[in-house]
């Protein structure tokens, strides 16, 4: 039987890492890209056969874009604060509407600045993030945050690791 002192000394509170992309102008972009490949691909008729597609000068720009976004992001640490620092929050931020467990308005950004541990950050610079980041990236911010003080903290399956390693016959 397992002693509960020993139990205490394994666990560990749970983390989760969240990608935020730093420059939104660059999913613009994106959006203009493929909006213009979609055009292109539809409307284009070489007048020779040795012409090449201009769809393929697009999905190139695409690329490059992509990549571009993927150098901008900047990795969240998120961790567990706690049962009683959770409660002390969640009292902290109270909802004006009996129905919601908390205010929308503040509690996200309180939840994020308590739980981040890299980059770590106050309730002020929450803000001053929020201010530069599109709703959907707070949302992807406050959804880890969330998760890891709600979610299950069971490590996922993943059936692509699994397939992996057993086309290389690792395990499985």
């Amino acid at each position: 039987m397992a002693d509960i002192a020993d139990v205490l000394k394994r666990a560990r509170p749970r983390e989760q890492t969240v990608q935020v992309c730093m420059r939104g102008d660059l999913s613009g972009e994106a959006e203009r890209l493929t909006e213009e490949l979609a055009r292109v691909s539809e409307e284009w008729e070489p007048s020779d056969l040795a012409e090449e597609h201009p769809a393929r000068a697009i999905a190139a720009q695409i690329k490059a874009v992509r990549e571009e976004a993927r150098q901008a992001e900047v990795s969240f640490r998120l961790r567990y604060i706690g049962d009683r620092a959770y409660s002390d929050l969640l009292a902290a931020h109270p909802s004006k509407d009996e129905n919601e467990a908390f205010n929308s308005d503040t509690f996200p950004r309180a939840l994020i600045a308590a739980c981040c541990v890299d980059p770590k950050m106050t309730e002020e610079q929450a803000g001053e993030l929020f201010e530069v980041i599109s709703q959907g990236e707070i949302k992807r911010l406050f959804d880890g945050a969330w998760e890891v003080h709600n979610g299950s903290g069971m490590v996922p399956f993943s059936l692509a690791a699994s397939a992996l390693l057993a086309g290389l016959g690792g395990e499985k």
